[in-house]
């Protein structure tokens, strides 16, 4: 299992537009994708899951994924994080 803790930056956080990349993101991979945010965890691959966590901007977020891609699915969704999402930091 691989856990790496990440800030969200993009202006609007993980709603809407955002949520739908990063669940579609995760949705890619085989492996168990967890997020959670100040002890609430949810499915990284249902959308209404991940809505449902509030994360705006500036919120600490945990990933963790396992499973048999693990290592390319943390990959793609650090880098989409860490990208703003294509949105670029407000």
């Amino acid at each position: 299992m691989i856990e790496k803790r990440l800030l969200i930056d993009n202006k609007t956080g993980l709603h809407a537009r955002p949520a739908t990349q990063f669940v579609q993101t995760a949705a890619k991979f085989k492996s168990k994708i967890k997020v959670s945010k100040a002890g609430r965890e949810a499915d990284a691959k249902s959308i209404i899951s991940v809505l449902s966590l509030g994360a705006g901007k500036g919120t600490e977020i945990t990933l963790k994924v396992e499973g048999e891609d693990e290592q390319a699915a943390i990959d793609a969704l650090v880098a989409l994080i860490q990208g703003d999402f294509g949105e670029g930091t407000v």
